[in-house]
């Protein structure tokens, strides 16, 4: 059975890698995975485990269909490889961190595609931005008005809304539930080597 990808979309801050990093640890033996994104900016300690590359290596990758989607935002390049599309076939379900300029080409490579939509109150996505240390001034500003943004009118997809304002397992029992009556899970625990996610 062929797994299915869960792409979670949100304004920065609003908790999306908190609820991806939790849903692993629920998930734990299930066939669920996360993707490893490339992107062009530098690792950090805390946050989101990507792989950092250059913006040379990022085209040169791109331009040799080494990804099974890719976007810019906040001037960087991000890309999803497809080595994502074997553990899909695998039957492993995937969750990334997706973005709304790649949505729709999303959409059109998986249909079947779960979407999540992870939002929070405009004043803590502000406390949580200033917290990440991350962007000040003109980029904090960016991000805060991304939020603000309509997203794709794909009202007929089964969309599932998270509100993260309060406390995270509050949000991460809501997305634990949605995801279980959603994906092609087996009847019983298996591994599925979470900590090898797809790069």
């Amino acid at each position: 059975m062929r797994g299915r990808l869960v792409y979670v979309m949100g304004a920065s801050g609003a908790g999306k890698d908190s609820l991806i990093r939790e849903m692993l640890r629920r998930f734990r033996g299930l066939p669920l995975a996360a993707v490893r994104r490339h992107i062009t900016r530098p690792a950090f300690s805390e946050g989101e485990r990507h792989i950092a590359v250059s913006r040379e290596r990022f085209e040169e990758l791109a331009a040799a269909g080494r990804f099974s989607l890719h976007w810019t935002s906040h001037g960087h390049r991000y890309g999803i490889s497809v080595h994502a599309d074997l553990a899909l076939a695998r039957g492993v379900s995937l969750l990334v961190n997706g973005s709304r300029a790649a949505f729709a080409e999303a959409v059109r490579r998986y249909p079947d595609l779960v979407p999540v939509l992870v939002t929070a109150k405009p004043h803590l996505l502000r406390e949580r931005l200033l917290a990440r240390g991350r962007e000040s001034g003109a980029a904090l500003e960016e991000r805060l008005a991304g939020a603000l943004l309509a997203l794709p009118d794909l009202d007929a997809l089964p969309w599932i809304r998270i509100d993260n304002s309060g406390h995270l397992h509050e949000a991460a029992a809501l997305l634990e539930q949605e995801l279980r009556s959603k994906l092609p899970l087996p009847g019983q625990n298996r591994h599925c080597g979470q900590s090898s996610s797809p790069a």
